[in-house]
């Protein structure tokens, strides 16, 4: 009982995941209401009492207006490959030629290379294929992508990536170790 009493009291340090949990359970029910951002609140707690995690805050933080440019930019690359995959669906001639790209991090934490391969899959076209932890290099398999410009153009995107995503929501200090430091895109938060 001591165990689940802890868990409880150390909830306030889990709150962005709670939070992001809630989004994630509004979005799933396609609805902002009141109740089902309580609801999103309420499993997420209670997801992180059954299941303990490290908390976020050592490696997350929130840099408001660096967030805003990494959702325009990943939503501007959503429709982008969106595009781009329904035109190699729709096309007469064969299967377009694909990729194996690996790229190599910049930073670090096991997090950010987590959530770094998340957001590369979910652009249509591209797909994690393999993560290699030790190095932080990402191998991806990429739809129309042959030719020596075209991959070095899908592996400067990926980095890219990264950094918005670093710039956004990672820690000075993964920051810095990744090579970038905390420029005007907001106070952390």
């Amino acid at each position: 009982m001591t165990r689940l009493l802890n868990r409880v009291r150390v909830l306030p340090t889990h709150a962005l995941g709670i939070v992001g949990g809630a989004l994630a359970w509004c979005l799933l029910w396609g609805e902002f209401s009141v109740l089902s951002i309580l609801g999103g609140l309420l499993l997420g707690a209670a997801i992180y009492v059954m299941f303990p995690a490290p908390p976020l805050s050592r490696e997350v933080t929130l840099r408001p207006v660096s967030a805003l440019v990494f959702f325009a930019h990943f939503a501007k690359d959503l429709v982008a490959g969106s595009i781009q995959v329904a035109r190699f669906a729709l096309r007469p001639t064969g299967s377009p030629g694909s990729s194996v790209i690996a790229v190599q991090l910049r930073s670090r934490s096991d997090l950010f290379l987590s959530f770094t391969g998340i957001l590369a899959t979910l652009i249509p076209g591209s797909v994690v294929v393999e993560a290699q932890r030790a190095t932080g290099t990402l191998f991806f398999h990429a739809i129309g992508v042959t030719t020596k410009e075209q991959i070095k153009a899908q592996h400067d995107s990926i980095l890219r990536q990264e950094e918005r995503l670093l710039r956004a929501f990672a820690s000075r200090e993964i920051l810095n170790s990744a090579g970038y430091s905390v420029r005007g895109g907001g106070a952390d938060v």
